[in-house]
């Protein structure tokens, strides 16, 4: 038996998710965006870091229209940092910015539970900054799918099935 001392394993941190608001009033947890941000990176998401910035409808029409060329505010946008060499220190992943009255309208007019949509959102956008995009059908279906199974492992119903029930 070779006793040689092994290479120590690399334990990568867990991803470190800041979350800022500009809101006051009725958005989810720094906790609860942080492990639904987690369940979304994976391993990917070991060692790194993310910005989540929850916004009004000002703020967030003025970034949609900065970024996108698209003068409405909308849900979520996604800034991913490119990957570009290794080192010892955190990672930037990228940022997400949500829109908090947009995201409350959307769930009530689909009938969703508010903090289901908001974990569909940061999962969303948390996918996006990991290089997953639904432009393309097959794109779309990959996207969706995986959203499908972070989801169900909070308890949360497939968002993208129509419901009829009163919220």
């Amino acid at each position: 038996m070779n006793l040689r001392s092994r290479p120590a394993l690399r334990v990568r941190p867990p991803l470190r998710v800041e979350v800022r608001s500009s809101l006051r009033g009725q958005v989810p947890s720094a906790a609860r965006i942080a492990r639904w941000a987690r369940a979304a990176t994976g391993a990917r998401g070991q060692g790194a870091e993310l910005a989540v910035r929850i916004v009004g409808t000002t703020e967030g029409r003025k970034l949609n229209l900065l970024w996108r060329g698209r003068d409405y505010p909308t849900n979520v946008l996604s800034f991913p940092v490119p990957r570009v060499g290794r080192s010892a220190a955190m990672r930037p992943l990228g940022d997400i910015v949500l829109c908090a009255p947009v995201i409350e309208r959307e769930a009530r007019k689909q009938h969703k539970r508010s903090d289901a949509h908001w974990a569909h959102m940061v999962v969303h956008g948390c996918l996006h900054l990991l290089g997953l995009d639904h432009e393309g059908e097959a794109d779309a279906r990959r996207m969706e799918r995986r959203e499908r199974r972070i989801l169900a492992g909070f308890g949360i119903a497939d968002p993208y099935l129509e419901t009829t029930e009163s919220a």
